[in-house]
């Protein structure tokens, strides 16, 4: 049985990992960036990167379920595919993750890979149409700029270990489990790193693309939605209770009234895990009110998770393609 939560409060909650936790030793609470970790905390849980993977494998491997009420009444089960559309990793110096020269030169290959589109317009997913293939390639062909040249490296931000946009038409893609093996082989601590060793600028966006609903109804656009979730990857986020409605990746605050509603129905299932809901979102394809209901804070909410995703990309100056094809294709 459906509960109360309005569709998007749902498809928030389902896509939501739950991390595996672990408690940092006393011993270890010196050694972390004071900069990055909240003052006055007797005790610091963490997670590490290749168990928060862990939660997406099941997904990228046969989909996300979220059900959706229609307004007929009837209910469907959507799922989803997560497909890993951006990730950037910054760590604190004492982690020892510097990349070296063999890394350095992988890092520039991925990149070059994904910053290149030489798919053409009839290459897209099955749920994009053929307008929307010839915008994404043009998008693609503006989208020429050194993305690592935009980013200062101070000691705010930490040490660029390793980012990832992605560029390829959804059609192209890999689940996100599989894109995350593959940038492992290079890079392997992006299998071990903890969320204490990483700077509050980490962060990674996760594109969800829709497959199938059962039960199978036909001519349904509302279930033709995507969504572009934005998700923190560090320590510093975690029991965030600091009320401010900016975000601010200096002292770890982040929109925390956007996910509120959402770590509230995430609080049963991470009794014994670290819950990283989105403080972000952006959609395409968003049509009629199934997602968006009447009378309900839906519209204001979804305003509010896609306004922080905009604030956050501006304060690193990050240009994330998905999030300038969704935002140019927005039906809000």
């Amino acid at each position: 049985m459906i509960s109360m939560s309005s569709n998007l409060e749902r498809f928030l909650q389902r896509v939501t990992p739950t991390v595996s936790s672990r408690l940092l030793p006393q011993s270890c609470f010196n050694d972390l960036n004071s900069l990055w970790q909240p003052p006055g905390k007797e005790r610091i849980e963490y997670f590490t990167l290749g168990d928060l993977w862990d939660c997406y494998d099941e997904w990228s491997a046969y989909g996300a379920g979220t059900p959706v009420l229609l307004n007929g009444g009837e209910s469907v089960m959507q799922y989803y595919v997560p497909y890993l559309s951006a990730i950037q990793i910054y760590t604190n110096k004492s982690a020892g993750t510097t990349r070296t020269r063999k890394e350095d030169s992988d890092l520039a290959e991925f990149e070059s890979d994904s910053w290149s589109d030489d798919s053409g317009s009839d290459n897209l997913s099955r749920s994009l149409s053929n307008n929307s293939s010839r915008t994404w390639d043009a998008i693609s062909e503006d989208s020429s700029f050194d993305p690592e040249g935009s980013w200062p490296m101070n000691d705010r931000l930490g040490c660029l270990y390793l980012q990832y946009f992605e560029m390829a038409s959804p059609y192209w893609r890999v689940p996100l489990m599989d894109k995350i093996t593959e940038l492992a082989q290079n890079y392997t601590a992006l299998m071990t790193l903890k969320s204490v060793d990483l700077s509050p600028a980490s962060w990674m966006a996760v594109a969800w693309y829709p497959i199938y609903h059962i039960p199978n109804r036909e001519n349904i656009k509302d279930l033709l939605a995507c969504f572009l979730t934005y998700h923190t990857l560090s320590s510093s986020f975690q029991d965030n209770a600091v009320e401010n409605t900016d975000t601010n990746i200096g002292n770890g605050t982040c929109h925390p009234e956007s996910s509120r509603i959402v770590e509230e129905e995430c609080k049963e299932e991470s009794k014994d895990g670290i819950s990283l809901p989105p403080f972000g979102l952006a959609t395409y394809k968003l049509h009629g009110d199934v997602w968006v209901k009447p009378h309900t804070s839906d519209y204001e909410r979804m305003i509010h998770l896609y306004s922080a995703s905009e604030s956050w990309l501006k304060q690193l100056g990050v240009h994330h393609h998905d999030f300038n094809f969704f935002t140019f294709h927005s039906t809000m």
